[in-house]
């Protein structure tokens, strides 16, 4: 999925994120915005900005 495409998956983008973290020992920030990237977004703050304007207008910017 990607920034253009069809809505982010949250609960991959989450346990991605969790994996970095934990196998990679990277902090968490760093493990969000390499999550949010396998996905198409820039970082993690792309990611859920996205999001919730997506939530606000239902439209795919």
């Amino acid at each position: 999925m990607t920034a253009d495409g069809p809505i982010p998956d949250i609960d991959a983008f989450e346990e991605r994120a969790a994996i970095i973290e934990y196998d990679g020992k990277l902090p968490r920030k760093k493990a969000e915005d390499l999550a949010a990237q396998a996905q198409g977004f820039r970082n993690a703050e792309h990611y859920w900005q996205w999001l919730a304007d997506y939530v606000l207008t239902r439209r795919y910017h």
